[in-house]
Protein backbone atom coordinates (compact mmCIF):
# COMPACT_ATOMS: atom_id res chain seq x y z
CA UNK A 1 0.00 0.00 0.00
CA UNK A 2 1.79 3.50 -0.71
CA UNK A 3 2.88 5.11 2.48
CA UNK A 4 0.89 8.62 3.00
CA UNK A 5 3.97 10.19 2.47
CA UNK A 6 4.44 9.27 -1.05
CA UNK A 7 0.47 10.30 -1.87
CA UNK A 8 1.09 13.81 -0.68
CA UNK A 9 4.04 14.10 -2.68
CA UNK A 10 2.42 13.04 -6.23
CA UNK A 11 -0.46 15.17 -4.90
CA UNK A 12 1.61 17.55 -4.42
CA UNK A 13 3.76 17.17 -8.03
CA UNK A 14 0.65 16.85 -9.96
CA UNK A 15 -1.21 20.34 -8.16
CA UNK A 16 2.46 21.91 -9.24
CA UNK A 17 2.14 20.68 -12.45
CA UNK A 18 -1.43 21.96 -13.00
CA UNK A 19 -0.72 25.17 -11.46
CA UNK A 20 2.15 25.81 -13.91
CA UNK A 21 0.03 24.42 -16.95
CA UNK A 22 -2.69 26.39 -16.42
CA UNK A 23 -0.68 29.97 -16.72
CA UNK A 24 -0.67 31.18 -20.00
CA UNK A 25 -1.04 28.03 -22.10
CA UNK A 26 -0.92 28.23 -25.82
CA UNK A 27 -4.86 27.44 -26.53
CA UNK A 28 -6.90 27.57 -23.72
CA UNK A 29 -9.77 25.48 -25.20
CA UNK A 30 -7.02 22.68 -25.93
CA UNK A 31 -6.36 22.66 -22.12
CA UNK A 32 -9.60 21.79 -21.49
CA UNK A 33 -9.89 19.31 -23.31
CA UNK A 34 -6.09 17.70 -22.73
CA UNK A 35 -6.52 18.57 -18.75
CA UNK A 36 -9.91 17.34 -18.40
CA UNK A 37 -9.10 13.75 -17.39
CA UNK A 38 -6.74 14.92 -14.73
CA UNK A 39 -10.10 17.68 -13.42
CA UNK A 40 -11.93 14.62 -13.34
CA UNK A 41 -9.89 12.10 -12.36
CA UNK A 42 -7.72 13.51 -9.53
CA UNK A 43 -11.15 14.95 -7.57
CA UNK A 44 -12.20 11.04 -7.77
CA UNK A 45 -9.24 9.48 -6.10
CA UNK A 46 -9.05 12.19 -3.36
CA UNK A 47 -12.58 10.87 -2.60
CA UNK A 48 -11.81 6.92 -3.21
CA UNK A 49 -8.62 7.29 -1.35
CA UNK A 50 -9.53 5.90 2.19
CA UNK A 51 -12.10 3.36 0.90
CA UNK A 52 -10.02 1.83 -1.76
CA UNK A 53 -6.70 2.66 -2.04
CA UNK A 54 -4.56 2.18 -4.88
CA UNK A 55 -1.35 -0.03 -5.43
CA UNK A 56 2.07 2.09 -5.38
CA UNK A 57 2.80 1.17 -8.98
CA UNK A 58 -0.49 2.04 -10.01
CA UNK A 59 -0.61 5.44 -7.88
CA UNK A 60 3.50 6.32 -9.61
CA UNK A 61 1.83 5.77 -13.46
CA UNK A 62 -1.55 7.76 -13.04
CA UNK A 63 0.12 10.53 -11.65
CA UNK A 64 2.92 10.05 -14.56
CA UNK A 65 0.41 10.14 -16.85
CA UNK A 66 -1.70 12.78 -15.06
CA UNK A 67 1.85 15.19 -15.95
CA UNK A 68 2.51 13.72 -19.22
CA UNK A 69 -1.39 14.97 -19.83
CA UNK A 70 -1.09 18.62 -18.35
CA UNK A 71 2.25 19.14 -20.15
CA UNK A 72 0.86 18.48 -23.38
CA UNK A 73 -1.89 20.69 -22.18
CA UNK A 74 -0.03 23.53 -21.85
CA UNK A 75 2.10 23.46 -24.86
CA UNK A 76 -0.45 21.37 -27.33
CA UNK A 77 0.72 17.96 -28.20
CA UNK A 78 2.24 19.30 -31.36
CA UNK A 79 4.63 21.76 -30.13
CA UNK A 80 5.82 19.84 -26.55
CA UNK A 81 9.32 20.65 -26.40
CA UNK A 82 10.15 17.16 -25.51
CA UNK A 83 8.32 15.44 -27.91
CA UNK A 84 10.32 18.57 -30.59
CA UNK A 85 13.53 17.25 -29.39
CA UNK A 86 12.84 13.76 -30.12
CA UNK A 87 11.89 15.01 -33.37
CA UNK A 88 15.00 16.56 -34.32
CA UNK A 89 16.88 13.66 -32.49
CA UNK A 90 15.68 11.01 -34.61
CA UNK A 91 14.81 13.30 -37.50
CA UNK A 92 11.31 12.03 -36.77
CA UNK A 93 7.94 13.46 -39.81
CA UNK A 94 6.05 14.64 -36.95
CA UNK A 95 5.73 15.04 -32.92
CA UNK A 96 5.98 12.02 -31.24
CA UNK A 97 4.48 13.81 -27.60
CA UNK A 98 1.42 12.19 -28.95
CA UNK A 99 2.26 9.03 -29.92
CA UNK A 100 4.04 8.42 -26.30
CA UNK A 101 0.97 9.80 -24.61
CA UNK A 102 -1.29 6.89 -26.41
CA UNK A 103 0.99 4.47 -24.93
CA UNK A 104 0.41 5.70 -22.26
CA UNK A 105 -3.07 5.77 -22.73
CA UNK A 106 -3.31 2.30 -22.95
CA UNK A 107 -0.61 1.01 -19.76
CA UNK A 108 -2.92 3.46 -17.08
CA UNK A 109 -6.12 1.90 -18.30
CA UNK A 110 -5.35 -1.72 -18.45
CA UNK A 111 -3.36 -1.80 -15.40
CA UNK A 112 -6.07 0.37 -13.03
CA UNK A 113 -8.59 -1.81 -14.85
CA UNK A 114 -6.21 -5.32 -14.22
CA UNK A 115 -5.96 -4.23 -10.44
CA UNK A 116 -9.88 -3.57 -9.85
CA UNK A 117 -10.61 -7.01 -11.52
CA UNK A 118 -8.38 -8.82 -9.21
CA UNK A 119 -9.42 -7.04 -6.36
CA UNK A 120 -12.82 -6.97 -6.31
CA UNK A 121 -12.83 -10.50 -7.73
CA UNK A 122 -14.29 -9.85 -11.09
CA UNK A 123 -12.11 -12.42 -12.70
CA UNK A 124 -9.47 -14.74 -11.05
CA UNK A 125 -5.62 -14.15 -12.02
CA UNK A 126 -5.20 -15.58 -14.78
CA UNK A 127 -5.02 -15.00 -18.77
CA UNK A 128 -8.22 -13.64 -18.56
CA UNK A 129 -7.51 -10.93 -16.77
CA UNK A 130 -4.83 -9.96 -18.81
CA UNK A 131 -7.16 -10.38 -21.75
CA UNK A 132 -10.35 -8.33 -19.92
CA UNK A 133 -7.66 -5.18 -18.99
CA UNK A 134 -6.48 -5.02 -22.52
CA UNK A 135 -10.03 -4.93 -24.03
CA UNK A 136 -10.77 -1.90 -21.79
CA UNK A 137 -7.57 -0.15 -22.53
CA UNK A 138 -8.43 -0.25 -26.21
CA UNK A 139 -11.95 0.24 -25.63
CA UNK A 140 -10.75 3.56 -23.45
CA UNK A 141 -8.55 4.23 -26.36
CA UNK A 142 -11.27 4.05 -28.60
CA UNK A 143 -13.97 5.82 -26.08
CA UNK A 144 -10.99 8.67 -26.53
CA UNK A 145 -11.12 8.79 -30.26
CA UNK A 146 -14.84 9.42 -30.63
CA UNK A 147 -14.19 12.18 -28.14
CA UNK A 148 -11.84 13.72 -30.42
CA UNK A 149 -14.28 13.19 -33.08
CA UNK A 150 -16.68 15.30 -30.83
CA UNK A 151 -14.50 17.69 -30.12
CA UNK A 152 -13.69 18.48 -33.72
CA UNK A 153 -17.55 18.32 -34.80
CA UNK A 154 -18.05 20.77 -32.09
CA UNK A 155 -15.83 23.10 -32.19
CA UNK A 156 -14.02 22.66 -35.61
CA UNK A 157 -10.83 24.49 -36.79
CA UNK A 158 -10.52 25.13 -32.91
CA UNK A 159 -10.13 21.67 -31.73
CA UNK A 160 -6.81 21.22 -34.27
CA UNK A 161 -4.61 21.41 -31.54
CA UNK A 162 -6.67 18.85 -29.37
CA UNK A 163 -6.82 16.09 -32.48
CA UNK A 164 -2.89 16.32 -33.03
CA UNK A 165 -3.37 14.49 -36.39
CA UNK A 166 -0.61 16.65 -37.77
CA UNK A 167 -1.49 15.77 -40.99
CA UNK A 168 -1.31 12.11 -40.27
CA UNK A 169 -4.57 10.60 -42.23
CA UNK A 170 -4.37 7.30 -39.95
CA UNK A 171 -3.65 9.11 -36.66
CA UNK A 172 -6.62 7.15 -35.12
CA UNK A 173 -5.50 3.81 -35.89
CA UNK A 174 -2.19 4.55 -35.04
CA UNK A 175 -3.44 6.15 -31.65
CA UNK A 176 -5.45 2.76 -30.83
CA UNK A 177 -2.60 0.49 -31.86
CA UNK A 178 -0.14 2.17 -29.72
CA UNK A 179 -2.98 2.36 -27.02
CA UNK A 180 -3.37 -1.96 -27.20
CA UNK A 181 0.80 -2.31 -27.41
CA UNK A 182 1.03 -0.05 -24.12
CA UNK A 183 -1.65 -2.22 -22.40
CA UNK A 184 0.21 -5.23 -23.31
CA UNK A 185 3.42 -4.20 -22.53
CA UNK A 186 2.26 -2.39 -19.16
CA UNK A 187 1.12 -6.21 -17.99
CA UNK A 188 4.41 -8.37 -19.49
CA UNK A 189 6.98 -5.80 -17.99
CA UNK A 190 5.14 -4.97 -14.39
CA UNK A 191 3.26 -8.25 -14.10
CA UNK A 192 5.03 -9.54 -11.34
CA UNK A 193 5.33 -6.29 -8.89
CA UNK A 194 1.95 -5.89 -9.57
CA UNK A 195 1.00 -8.65 -8.71
CA UNK A 196 3.12 -8.48 -5.37
CA UNK A 197 1.36 -5.39 -4.60
CA UNK A 198 -1.99 -6.55 -5.40
CA UNK A 199 -1.77 -9.35 -2.63
CA UNK A 200 -0.34 -6.92 -0.13
CA UNK A 201 -4.04 -5.73 -0.21
CA UNK A 202 -5.05 -9.26 1.35
CA UNK A 203 -2.25 -9.10 4.27
CA UNK A 204 -4.14 -6.14 5.52
CA UNK A 205 -2.72 -2.34 5.54
CA UNK A 206 1.29 -1.92 7.07
CA UNK A 207 3.74 0.58 7.63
Amino acid sequence: MTSRRELVALLVLVLGVMAWSWVEPADRLTWWLEALPVVIGLPLMLFTVRAFPLSPLLNRIIALHMVFLLVGAHYTYALTPLGLWLQDVFDLSRNPYDRLGHVLQGITPALLARELFIRLQVVKENGWSFFLAASVALAFSAFYELMEWSAAMAYGAEAEHFLAMQGDIWDTQWDMLLALLGAVLAQVVFGGIHRRQIREFERGPHE
